[in-house]
C-alpha cells in the first residue's frame, strides 16, 4: 500500500505545480478556479493509471519475463522527462486566459505521464481500482493546496515538486527492478 501513496504522490507532482503556477497567474486566492483544477486533474490522474493498466493486463502473458526492465524504463523515463522539465520554462506562464478549455488541456496534458505509469501496477501488485481513487484524491489535495500556495507567492516551488516527483518515480521503477531481478 505504501507503494500506491509513492506512486500517487510522484505523480501528482506535476499537477501541483502546474496549479502553483495557476495560483501565481491570479489575483488572489480563487475557490472556484482551484477547486475546478484540482477536480480535473485528480480526475485524470486517477483515471489515466487505470487506463495503462489495463493494457499492461492485455499484453501481460507476452512481456512477463522483461515487464520489470519496460516498468524500469518507463518509470525512469517519466522520471527523468520529469527532473528535465523543471529545469525549463513552465507552461502556465505563456497562458494568458484560464479558461475550462485551457484546464481540461492542462489536466490531460499533466496525465499521459501517468498513463505509462500504470503499466506498473500489476508489478506493484496493487489493486488498479484502489490505486486510482487514491492517485486522484491525493492529486486533487495537492492541486487545490498548490494553486492556494501559488497565490502567496510559491512559485519557487514549482521546480521543486518536479524534481521531487520525478526522483520518487525513478526510485519506484528502481524498487522494481531489484526486486524482480535480484530477489526473485
Amino acid at each position: 500500500m505504501i507503494e500506491v501513496l509513492f506512486l500517487a504522490f510522484a505523480l501528482s507532482m506535476d499537477a501541483f505545480a502546474v496549479s502553483i503556477g495557476l495560483g501565481v497567474k491570479g489575483k488572489g486566492f480563487n475557490k472556484s478556479l482551484a477547486f475546478k483544477s484540482a477536480l480535473l486533474f485528480g480526475f485524470f490522474q486517477g483515471f489515466m493509471p487505470l487506463v495503462g493498466y489495463l493494457a499492461s493486463v492485455g499484453v501481460g502473458t507476452f512481456i512477463e519475463a522483461f515487464d520489470h526492465w519496460i516498468a524500469f524504463v518507463l518509470l525512469s523515463l517519466i522520471g527523468g522527462k520529469m527532473l528535465y522539465e523543471s529545469f525549463g520554462e513552465n507552461t502556465e506562464e505563456e497562458i494568458s486566459i484560464v479558461t475550462n478549455k485551457v484546464l481540461l488541456i492542462l489536466a490531460i496534458a499533466t496525465s499521459i505521464d501517468a498513463m505509462a505509469a500504470g503499466f506498473t501496477l500489476s508489478l506493484l501488485r496493487l489493486d488498479p481500482y484502489l490505486s486510482m481513487l487514491i492517485i486522484a484524491v491525493v492529486t486533487f489535495i495537492f492541486s487545490y493546496i498548490g494553486n492556494f500556495i501559488g497565490t502567496k507567492g510559491g512559485a519557487f516551488l514549482e521546480d521543486k515538486a518536479e524534481k521531487i516527483g520525478g526522483i520518487v518515480l525513478i526510485g519506484i521503477g528502481l524498487k522494481i527492478l531489484i526486486e524482480h531481478t535480484l530477489l526473485s
